[in-house]
């Protein structure tokens, strides 16, 4: 586990960029390894979300206020009809959205939104098929999962969604803002979650019967994962979640463990009190790396790809506060050894981030207008 603010072994190097923050199209910058160009393909979304590919060379967005779009041929289309009614309120709306791992078959689409109802609001999941005979639409719209437990606090919602190799769908939900509600096994706040494509429980979960905590619960203790992905290097699901004041961590949730959160953290409270007993205590997990001060992230995405050879294993890590993007260097065994920091600035808050088939790298603006941005190899 590496400290930012403490370690002098590692390398923490900022790109040269132009000094001014404006962005123009086709920029290209220098980083450690090689030369990026950075291309806008779209600067006119509304605090878009989340982001993913679809079989034949089309995107799907989602806008925060409650649209779902399609990036195809260069062209933003119009918000697509059938999405349910999201409480687009503080950090809670449309968010994330990724294709069925069988997509080119069943055209299925899996969502993750705010959803109204007793005592407020909570995260849910939707399934839905993508009709593309005429106008582009969803149909046969599911929710296949809701949040027990719905409060009035607008923040901390979570909530990426990653497939797992064997077909079930993780997704993250944070804390909603009440840290204690993470410690709580019956509450479905402060954890990452898994569950069948159709909303039932997978039978290895760690406690699909409900015996230990809710049987969708995967893995507890954590304050407000808004960045998952599957590493392909070492095999295992990766978190990446806000701290408080400090204590921003990259988590691997692994079945029935315990991250900690609020009972043990590398930051601070807003206030500057303490939180918690420290650090680290009986039962609760360490994070694999974590930065004091706070960088705010959101999105993650482990690169393998062609157009990145030399970035092949390292983690991508978006950042809302300095508005950057974050490379954590690994070795081969996954040990992250040191980070850089690139395009301090130049884009804004950077929302999501995925690596598209080709091996760029495409980044969301959480701004309005918000951008999709493609980084691409310059020589």
């Amino acid at each position: 586990m590496l400290n930012t603010s403490v370690r002098a072994a590692v390398l923490l190097s900022t790109a040269s960029f132009s000094a001014s923050p404006a962005f123009s199209e086709g920029q290209v910058f220098d980083t450690e390894d090689i030369r990026v160009e950075a291309e806008v393909l779209t600067d006119q979304l509304e605090n878009p979300w989340g982001l993913d590919f679809l079989p034949g060379g089309d995107v799907i967005v989602t806008e925060r206020p409650g649209r779902i779009r399609l990036l195809s041929g260069g062209e933003l289309s119009e918000p697509l009809a059938g999405v349910p009614e999201v409480v687009a309120r503080g950090q809670g709306g449309l968010l994330d959205i990724i294709a069925a791992p069988d997509f080119e078959e069943s055209g299925l689409i899996f969502f993750s939104f705010s959803e109204a109802g007793r005592g407020g609001t909570g995260t849910a999941i939707a399934s839905a098929k993508l009709a593309r005979d005429g106008a582009p639409r969803l149909e046969d719209v599911k929710v296949i999962f809701s949040m027990a437990k719905k409060s009035s606090t607008s923040r901390h919602f979570g909530s990426r969604l990653v497939f797992a190799q064997d077909g079930t769908l993780f997704f993250t939900i944070g804390d909603r803002g009440e840290g204690k509600r993470a410690q709580d096994m019956n509450d479905h706040a402060g954890a990452v979650l898994r569950i069948n494509t159709d909303g039932s429980v997978p039978a290895d979960n760690p406690s699909p019967d409900g015996s230990k905590h809710l049987p969708e619960i995967w893995s507890k203790g954590h304050r407000n994962p808004q960045g998952m992905t599957f590493d392909p290097l070492v095999g295992n699901l990766l978190t990446v979640e806000h701290g408080a004041k400090g204590g921003d961590e990259i988590n691997k949730p692994e079945a029935g463990k315990n991250y900690g959160w609020p009972e043990i953290s590398y930051g601070v409270d807003y206030s500057g009190s303490k939180i918690g007993v420290g650090t680290e205590a009986p039962g609760f997990e360490q994070p694999l790396y974590y930065w004091d001060p706070s960088i705010a992230p959101s999105g993650l995405a482990a690169y393998q790809g062609e157009m990145f050879p030399e970035w092949n294993g390292d983690l991508l890590v978006g950042a809302l506060k300095f508005q950057l993007l974050v490379r954590l260097d690994r070795d081969e065994a996954g040990k992250i050894s040191s980070e850089e920091r690139l395009f301090d600035g130049e884009f804004g808050r950077i929302r999501d981030i995925n690596v598209a088939p080709d091996g760029s790298i495409w980044l969301l603006t959480d701004e309005n207008p918000g951008a999709i941005v493609r980084l691409s190899r310059a020589d």
